[in-house]
C-alpha cells in the first residue's frame, strides 16, 4: 500500500496537534502538582477567597471531573466514583466530605499516573473519534466533539481552578 505525501502530512499534523494538547495537559498538571505540594493541610482546608470553595473541595472536584474522563474516553471505569457526589453534584459542604487531604492528594497522584498511561497508550486516530457522551448522530454533525476536545476542555478546567488555588500560596 502506497501512502501519499498528503496523507503522511495530515497524519503528522494530527500527531503534532495531539502532542501539543497532551503537553499542555501535562504542564497544567505539573503546575497544579507543584502548588498542591506547597500547600499545607491547613491551607487546603481554607477557602480560596471569602465566600468561595475550600482548596480541599477544589482538589476533590478536579479528581472527580478528571476521573470522569476515563469512561468518557472509553478507557475503562472510574477509579474514584465515590467522589462524584460530594465534589461534583454538591457544593462545598464540610459535612458531606469524607476524604481527608492526605487521601485526596494520594488519589490525585494515582489518577494522574493512570491518565498518563491511558493517554500514552492511545493511538493518534483514537483522539479524533467520538467520546461516550455524544450520540453517533450528533457526532456526525459535530465531529469536533471528539476525545481530544474533552482533554482540551479538562485542561482549561484545571487551569481555571489553578487560578483560584494560587490565592492560597503564601
Amino acid at each position: 500500500m502506497i501512502i501519499s505525501e498528503e496523507t503522511k502530512s495530515a497524519t503528522a499534523d494530527r500527531q503534532l496537534f495531539i502532542k501539543m494538547v497532551v503537553s499542555n495537559w501535562e504542564l497544567q498538571n505539573q503546575r497544579l502538582n507543584g502548588l498542591i505540594d506547597k500547600l499545607s493541610d491547613d491551607q487546603m482546608l481554607q477557602p480560596v477567597a471569602a465566600e468561595k470553595n475550600r482548596a480541599i473541595y477544589l482538589l476533590g472536584h478536579l479528581i472527580a471531573v478528571n476521573d470522569g474522563m476515563i469512561p468518557l474516553l472509553g478507557l475503562g471505569e472510574r477509579l474514584f466514583p465515590e467522589l462524584e457526589t460530594p465534589f461534583v453534584k454538591n457544593p462545598d459542604d464540610v459535612a458531606i466530605h469524607t476524604a481527608s487531604v492526605a487521601e485526596l492528594r494520594a488519589s490525585w497522584i494515582k489518577l494522574n499516573n493512570a491518565l498518563t498511561v491511558y493517554f500514552n497508550g492511545m493511538d493518534p486516530s483514537d483522539w479524533f473519534t467520538k467520546h461516550s457522551g455524544i450520540s453517533e448522530e450528533n457526532f456526525a454533525k459535530e465531529p469536533h466533539r471528539n476525545k481530544l476536545n474533552i482533554l482540551i476542555n479538562r485542561t482549561n478546567h484545571q487551569a481555571y481552578h489553578l487560578g483560584q488555588l494560587i490565592f492560597l500560596k503564601s
